[in-house]
């Protein structure tokens, strides 16, 4: 496919390198500096120039483009260049924007501003945030098959009950595979005889009950989050609160601005405001703070919600989750003690690149900086697994797949090897990104 990316920041670099390997992919951005550097460091064609004017895209290559992205950090010049590209000819267009408005304004207008698809980036956030908060020890949590089936990725602490046991061992779950194991720089795609460490990033897939049931035996925290701190009246702080209010949570935020904070009060029928510095340690004690089951540092710098997350830490919050914009800092955040560390403009990308697969891709989650991919795809008459026995066509698969669920008329399948997969059924696989082009060729 012929892609244009207008927007080369980290939503738009994270695209274009995802994609280098299997599409002819151009990136337009105005910034001279950048479209050099990005030159020299992907496998793109570069061009400096305005997305928001036609000539430029055409320079591009509009004409043959199948799909065009718009992901500057702009709302406005992403709606320009949608609606620019879709008078000029036949292409999907998706725009990325912050404001949840704007995108209950597309939804209520279906095909307002020549848009095909739009991704509101802080909605996203906050409902990974949601989802992420409610299993103790997960790092990352996304669902598939309309629900019916869960991947989450787990750290295993020393007294785990399944530290040190193998995979066939431990796995005593209903409904639950074990599909890969992260451990330092290393990336295990597991089997039966693969050791379980403390200290390991499991990522199973399975039912919901089933992977509840699994966080409640490795977890060393309660899985109840009763109790939440929103730290910062931003509008990912905004959308994380009405996330957990339409869950039917109570949420506490804490805003240090006043006109801000009376807005949100406004807004936010089921959430207690509160006018404070959240970096005031006496008033994070005062409000009890830290008998929080989870805080959620949703300030504007990445600085401020590594302190605020430390703060709350120490005074005994069980889980902590800070927004990062710089990607770089993610490792950091986790190392120095913070539970959870996400990156709105990831989970933006990861929703995007899902429109670059394969007709038959339904759904995508990128694990540990897209090193894998859990992956849900309908199968079809060509795919190598129609009508095969599991054990039988994996034999014709590279290595690096494991696949961790069926989804067969609304019933979730636990696969086994002598599991046949038909030809419309839903598969959820595990895929090493370096075997992902030849895997999605095949199934």
């Amino acid at each position: 496919m012929y892609v244009i990316i207008v927007g080369a920041g980290e939503v738009g670099r994270s695209i274009a390198a995802n994609l280098e390997d299997g599409h002819d992919v151009v990136v337009v951005d105005r910034d001279a500096d950048v479209v050099d550097e990005l030159t020299y460091s992907l496998d793109v064609l570069t061009i400096r120039g305005d997305g928001t004017d036609l000539d430029v895209l055409r320079e591009a290559g509009l004409e043959q483009a199948g799909l065009v992205i718009a992901c500057t950090d702009n709302d406005e010049t992403n709606a320009v260049v949608c609606g620019a590209a879709k008078a000029a000819g036949e292409v999907f267009t998706i725009a990325r924007v912050r404001r949840r408005t704007l995108l209950e304004t597309w939804q209520g207008s279906q095909g307002a501003f020549g848009v095909d698809f739009m991704v509101c980036t802080d909605l996203l956030t906050a409902r990974a945030i949601f989802r992420i908060s409610g299993l103790p020890s997960a790092h990352d949590v996304d669902t598939f098959a309309g629900g019916l089936v869960r991947m989450a990725e787990f750290d295993i602490p020393d007294d785990s009950p399944i530290a040190d046991l193998t995979v066939s061992e431990a796995d005593c779950y209903d409904s639950l595979t074990f599909a890969a194991i992260f451990r330092e720089d290393e990336m295990i795609v597991t089997r039966g005889d693969t050791h379980i460490r403390a200290g390991d990033r499991v990522v199973v897939i399975g039912s919901p009950d089933s992977i509840n049931e699994f966080a409640d035996e490795v977890a060393t925290k309660p899985d109840d989050a009763e109790e939440v701190v929103i730290v910062g009246g931003s509008e990912i702080g905004y959308q994380v609160a009405r996330e957990f209010e339409d869950h039917g949570f109570r949420p506490r935020l804490i805003e240090r601005d006043h006109e801000r904070a009376r807005e949100l009060a406004e807004s936010l029928p089921n959430t207690m405001v509160m006018e404070n510095d959240a970096t005031n340690s006496e008033f994070l004690a005062r409000e009890h703070v830290g008998e929080a089951d989870v805080i959620v540092a949703a300030l504007d710098s990445d600085e401020k919600n590594l302190l605020v997350s430390l703060l709350a830490d120490r005074l005994g919050v069980d889980r902590t989750v800070a927004i990062i914009e710089n990607p770089e800092y993610t490792d950091l955040f986790e190392t120095v003690g913070i539970d959870v560390a996400i990156n709105p403009r990831e989970e933006t990308a990861e929703e995007i690149i899902r429109f670059t697969r394969t007709d038959n891709t339904e759904k995508i989650a990128m694990l540990e900086h897209d090193r894998a991919e859990v992956i849900e795809i309908e199968v079809g008459p060509e795919s190598v697994l129609a009508g095969r026995e599991i054990v039988d066509a994996t034999d014709d698969l590279p290595t690096g797949i494991v696949i961790g669920a069926v989804s067969r008329s609304g019933d979730h399948i636990t696969p086994r090897g002598s599991t046949v997969i038909q030809p419309g059924d839903h598969v959820i696989v595990f895929v090493d990104a370096a075997a992902l082009d030849d895997v999605l060729e095949l199934i």
